[in-house]
Formats: structure tokens, C-alpha cells, sequence
């Protein structure tokens, strides 16, 4: 069995809002990858936009490999098609999802699953 040392960093990255176009670098990683592999892990891929622009960023510091794994997969919202994704928990339909960490104007956080948000759930939740 062959042991992999891991080293947990943190990167964030923003999508500008409001018309503007690209993305915002508002961590940057405080270690070294060049020659290691790397794991990005998402939440939701959507469009690939972010993540296209944080694999591309990543890239320049030469690592050995990127990957993704991500819980959520929305492949046919696709605006990039040379993605890592190679881990997906579930391909799903688009849909907005509450619960399990994914909220809905800071509500619905701390459901312990997931759940597609019904529009009238919002007049019964207000």
C-alpha cells in the first residue's frame, strides 16, 4: 500500500457579480505545489467559468496533476470543456439546492441533508 503525505490549503476564489466578467483571487495559497498532485474540492460545478480560471492559475505553478472532486455536478450548464472533474458525488438537475451547508440568503444551512428549494417554500419559511 503506498502512502500519500497530504497537506490541506486553502484557496477562495469569487466570480465578479453584477455584469462584470472574471473572477477574484481572494486567498492564494500559502504553499508550494510544483511537482505535487493536486486536489481541488468544489461544492457545485456549474458553468466551469471559476473553476476553469483557478485550474488555469494553478497550472502556471507547475504541479504534477489537478484533479476535481465535487458533491454536485451540472455538466450540461458546461461553459468550459477542458475540466478535471474526476470525482462527482451526484449529477444533478437545475435546481436550486438548500440543506447540508448550501443555503438560500444565509437560510436553510443547517438542514443535515440536502433539498431542491421550492419557490413556495419560501412564503411558508418567511
Amino acid at each position: 500500500m503506498q502512502v500519500r503525505q497530504v497537506a490541506p490549503a486553502l484557496v477562495e476564489v469569487e466570480p465578479f457579480h453584477r455584469g462584470e466578467k472574471g473572477v477574484r483571487l481572494l486567498k492564494d495559497l500559502d504553499a508550494n505545489i510544483e511537482g505535487r498532485d493536486v486536489l481541488i474540492v468544489e461544492d457545485v460545478v456549474d458553468t466551469g467559468l471559476t473553476l476553469h480560471y483557478l485550474c488555469r492559475t494553478l497550472q502556471i505553478r507547475r504541479p504534477a496533476s489537478i484533479a476535481v472532486a465535487t458533491l454536485l455536478d451540472r455538466p450540461y450548464r458546461r461553459l468550459v470543456d477542458d475540466l478535471p472533474v474526476r470525482f462527482v458525488g451526484f449529477t444533478v438537475p437545475d435546481e436550486l439546492f438548500v440543506g447540508y451547508g448550501f443555503d438560500l440568503d444565509e437560510r436553510y444551512r443547517n438542514l443535515p441533508d440536502l433539498h431542491v428549494f421550492q419557490r413556495n417554500d419560501a412564503h411558508r419559511a418567511a
